[in-house]
């Protein structure tokens, strides 16, 4: 069937940003490379699908090329309510989160709600202004028409925020040299879920994408980050010049040693951010999906038994509308500090997305792993919220088998996370068992 729906196509044409790097760019040669191009590549060889890139001047004139239907897929973008209008969206196939970049003397952002009178810039078109705009109306919305506009607003004081990806950030402040410019948080509560969008007509192709995307492998997406985002460094040194003019290379190298000084200050921070959810300070998405490999490869390599808890926070939404967006996060605080007084000293923990948390645990079998289950429901039960309410969680348990591979792995947890919500929620379900607990 997919043969037949590929031959029909034929070559599908594909709409690209021509200039975010590192994620994709059209490069001098008119090559499409970058995060999102290896990524597409990879997916189009690993299903037979032909592609060709279309070329644009920038990504408005890529998205209208989408809308009107010259090209079948946008390679690598947020899904938000206004896309949702014309295209159809894969599974994500990359995770990034979004951080607030500033000026040096500007504090620490922990909530954008508390920001009075200050302004955000973005690219035109992005799907982060589409939800500032919606969920901070505190803030004031510039745009502009680049990645490196955006950077340079800020670093003129013509702005004082900008908000892009981390690893956007991370890239353009090394490779730009702005030593002015520092990450100064993370925007809570979402991360950037990259995926491919279909148009509307094509839903078989849709499909067929999620197939592809479903093989790809953290150590795919590790390989492929790295290949963009390492750092060079070249030092040239003249030292027939250095003669002549000792002095003003005593100066360059002061500069050279204050800006070294002033990088290696942020190293830590963004270290840091790179790895960790900022509200509940335990493991990111990323940082946690690249523990499950290599969690996994040890447990067969040793052949010992691993397991999963996959954890979701019953009706968070309903905190979220009753009391606030802030007591919901100091509630989501909470609930992370008693789930990892639970897990034992060798486990590991990190937000898997909005009020889900992944627990992994090795040397242990299936019940075991349900022992840790009920060990957090019962915290989770006595637990003292700042809503002075009685909170559940849902648990999805999945013990490893030959079979599994990580994206299997969490994908028989997440059914069985389904399962306990759909039989009352508060409830603890493993993969390999019709019945809930």
């Amino acid at each position: 069937m997919k043969i037949l729906i590929l031959k029909k196509l034929g070559t599908v044409n594909v709409c690209v940003d021509p200039d975010w790097e590192p994620f994709e760019m059209i490069d001098q040669k008119g090559n499409y490379t970058g995060i999102g191009a290896d990524l597409l590549h990879l997916v189009a060889q690993r299903i037979g699908l032909k592609i060709t890139v279309l070329p644009t001047k920038d990504w408005d004139e890529s998205i209208a090329y989408s809308k009107a239907g010259k090209c079948q897929i946008i390679s690598f973008l947020n899904q938000s309510p206004y896309r949702d209008t014309w295209l159809l969206f894969t599974k994500p196939h990359f995770s990034d989160p979004n951080v607030f970049i500033t000026r040096e003397e500007h504090s620490f952002i922990g909530d954008p709600h508390d920001l009075v009178n200050e302004s955000i810039v973005f690219p035109t078109g992005t799907a982060m202004e589409e939800l500032v705009r919606t969920e901070y109306p505190n803030l004031n919305i510039i745009t502009t028409h680049s990645e490196m506009d955006a950077f340079q607003l800020v670093s003129n004081k013509k702005a004082d925020i900008a908000m892009r990806s981390l690893i956007v950030a991370a890239y353009t402040l090394k490779k730009e040299g702005m030593f002015n410019l520092k990450i100064a948080g993370q925007l809570p509560d979402y991360i950037n879920k990259m995926r491919m969008g279909v148009i509307q007509s094509e839903p078989m192709l849709r499909d067929i994408l999620d197939k592809g995307i479903a093989t790809i492998s953290a150590e795919d997406r590790a390989n492929i980050v790295n290949k963009y985002v390492a750092i060079k460094a070249q030092t040239v040194y003249d030292y027939s010049l250095l003669l002549k003019i000792v002095f003003g290379f005593m100066i360059l190298g002061l500069l050279f040693l204050w800006r070294y000084y002033e990088l290696k200050k942020y190293t830590k921070e963004l270290l840091y951010l790179s790895e960790t959810d900022i509200l509940t300070k335990m493991y990111n998405r990323m940082k946690i999906e690249k523990e499950l490999v290599m969690q996994v490869e040890r447990a067969k390599a040793m052949k010992y038994s691993f397991s999963i808890l996959l954890i979701d926070f019953d009706f968070f939404k309903i905190i979220n509308d009753t009391f606030g967006h802030p007591i919901g996060d100091k509630v989501l605080i909470e609930m992370a500090d008693l789930i990892k007084r639970s897990i034992r000293s060798d486990d590991r923990i990190g937000r898997w997305g909005g009020e889900e948390f992944l627990v992994l645990c090795p040397q242990s079998n299936e019940d075991e792993a349900l022992n840790i289950a009920r060990r957090i429901q019962m915290a989770i039960h006595t637990g003292v919220f700042s809503t002075h309410k009685h909170h559940t969680v849902s648990i999805g348990i999945r013990t490893l088998t030959d079979e599994d591979i990580p994206y299997t792995l969490i994908s028989h947890a997440d059914d069985a996370l389904y399962k306990a919500k759909n039989t009352g929620r508060d409830t603890i379900c493993c993969s390999s068992s019709s019945t809930s607990i």
